[in-house]
Order: structure tokens, then sequence, then C-alpha cells
């Protein structure tokens, strides 16, 4: 008896199913191999299917502005308002911000590590996005109390909170618990926060830890005005863990795993496949054509500053990455 070969025919999926398998693959992979397999792929990729997560954080903190901006574009577009999880970082201008509060209304996780996001950006963005139960808006240099007073009113869901601060950033600087104030007044349904490297004092702390019953882990690492031993907390709050003050030489992510989100270095060319439209095409021309020479000209020195942060050892300096 002739054995008969077990053919799938894997393009005759549902676009739902395709999606689901998709979103296993790289952005890489999702954006130039899939395309090119067949039209039934390329049309799965290029609409909601596989959008409702979308990680480029990596990839964004070593691309110019311009090209984060229309990556964004393009891919929140394709998530035609599925999106549920956006991670992204160094995004500059107002503009981009706007487009994701328009266009993402239903998003629950949003991490903006190291953007450019101002006090009124943050109040126009949560009032769009109330459905919000994870935010991250560590090393935001421009925000202060008033805006974590603006996400804990408009973010009633909210259950995770990273405000993680760059060492640096706060060295030298006065203590004070306004933005813990912030935290303990508006937030009570917190169950993580971090908020390593802050410029809090013992009675900010006491007063989140007293006001957000529902608490289970609190970053503190770096935190050098807090007096830990004064709290007690075995004693009054026995159901929270607490990192820090004190730090350690390595980053333990102990605690964390059910929050964090996996992304890998997105260091690849991108190559533009004939199945997409000429005006998506172009746009991709333009955020994945690097300039070798503008990059070691004009980028080397932030990358260098870049990489000592992510990779140093030393206690004093170390910079945690958001968990």
């Amino acid at each position: 008896m002739e054995e008969t070969a077990d053919f799938r025919n894997w393009d005759k999926l549902i676009p739902d199913l395709q999606g689901v398998i998709f979103t296993n693959l790289s952005l890489q992979e999702k954006l130039t191999i899939v395309p090119s397999v067949c039209k039934s792929w390329a049309s799965t990729v290029a609409g909601p299917y596989c959008w409702k997560e979308i990680n480029i954080e990596e990839w964004s903190n070593q691309t110019e502005p311009d090209k984060i901006d229309r990556m964004l574009e393009m891919l929140i577009t394709r998530s035609s308002g599925s999106l549920r999880k956006l991670t992204v970082s160094c995004i500059q201008t107002e503009k981009m911000f706007t487009f994701i509060a328009e266009n993402a209304g239903s998003l629950e996780t949003l991490r903006l590590p190291r953007c450019n996001i101002t006090d009124s950006t943050v109040e126009y963005l949560t009032e769009k996005l109330s459905m919000l139960s994870f935010f991250d808006v560590s090393y935001c240099g421009k925000i202060g109390a008033h805006a974590l007073e603006t996400i804990g009113n408009n973010c009633k869901l909210l259950e995770v909170f990273f405000r993680n601060m760059h060492p640096i950033e706060t060295s030298g600087k006065p203590f004070e618990d306004d933005e813990a104030i912030a935290i303990s007044a508006t937030m009570p349904n917190l169950k993580h926060l971090g908020i390593a490297y802050h410029v809090v004092q013992t009675e900010g702390v006491l007063r989140i830890l007293s006001n957000c019953p529902k608490l289970e882990l609190l970053d503190l690492r770096g935190c050098w005005g807090v007096d830990i031993e004064n709290i007690s907390l075995e004693k009054n709050f026995p159901n929270v863990k607490v990192l820090g003050p004190l730090i350690i030489d390595y980053y333990d992510k102990n605690g964390w795993d059910d929050f964090s989100e996996s992304s890998e270095y997105l260091g690849w060319d991108f190559v533009v496949d004939e199945l997409y439209s000429d005006e998506e095409s172009d746009i991709e021309d333009e955020i994945w054509d690097d300039d070798d020479d503008d990059d070691d000209d004009e980028g080397g020195l932030e990358q260098i500053e870049f990489t000592f942060y992510q990779g140093i050892e030393n206690a004093e300096m170390f910079w945690p990455p958001s968990p």
C-alpha cells in the first residue's frame, strides 16, 4: 500500500488562528518572512490578528524617534482597536502619545520607559486609556506628583505601576514624599509597585503601605531615604514583599515574573516585501534603512552610555531595567 503524505494546508487556516500562531514569532519574522510565504499569510499580518500585543522596546532604545513614530503608527493602525499590550521606549513627540490615546483605547498594559512625556500629556492619555491595569512610566523625568495623581484618578483598574528612576537623575536631590502621597491617595488597588531610586522617605512609604491594602510587592531598591527597620514590615504589613532599599549586584526578577514581558534585540535590516502596499513599503523603507555612517558619528556616545547603565554591576550606580 502506498503511503500518502500528510499535507497540511496552513494557508487555509482562518485568520484568527493564523494570528495566534504568528504571535509566537519575532517582529522581524512577522514583518519580513511571513508576508512572503503566501497571500493568505500576508493578509493576516497586515490585519489586526497579530497585533494584540506589540513590544518594540529594545528596538526603540536604539532607533531614531521619527522611525519609532512611523513604526507605531503602522502597527497600531493594523491592530484596528484590538491592541491590549504596548511596550515602547524613547517616544519624544506629543503627537505620538495623542495617536496612541486615540487609536488604542482597549489597552490594558502600557509600558513607556524613557519617554518624553509631560504632565499634560499624561492627563490626556489616561483619560482615553481608562482600562489600564498595568502602567510603566519609569525613567520619565518630565512628570511629577500631579501626573501620578492624574494616573490614579483616571485609571481605577490599575494594579501594577512602575515609576523607577535613574540613579544619576535623583542623586543629590532632597528627599520628598509628594509622589508617594499621590500614589497612596489615588491607587488603592495596586498589587505591585516599583519606585526604585526614588527620593521617597519612610513616611511616604508608610502612606503607600497603609493606603494600598492589596499590595504584594514593593520595589524600594536605591530609596536611601527609607528606613525599612522602622516600618516593622513583618508585624504591620506581613503580606508585602519589599525589595531594598539595599541593592545587590544583579537584577533578581523573582516576584516579577507574572507581570514581565520578554523582548528581544532586533539587530536586523528590514526587507520590504512586494506584497505590502506601496504606502506601507515607503514607510518601512524609511524605518529600517540604517545609515551606518550616521550611527557611528552621532549615535555612538548615546549607545555606549545606554549599554553602560544597562550592564553596570556596581551597587551604587546600578540602574535596574523596568521589571
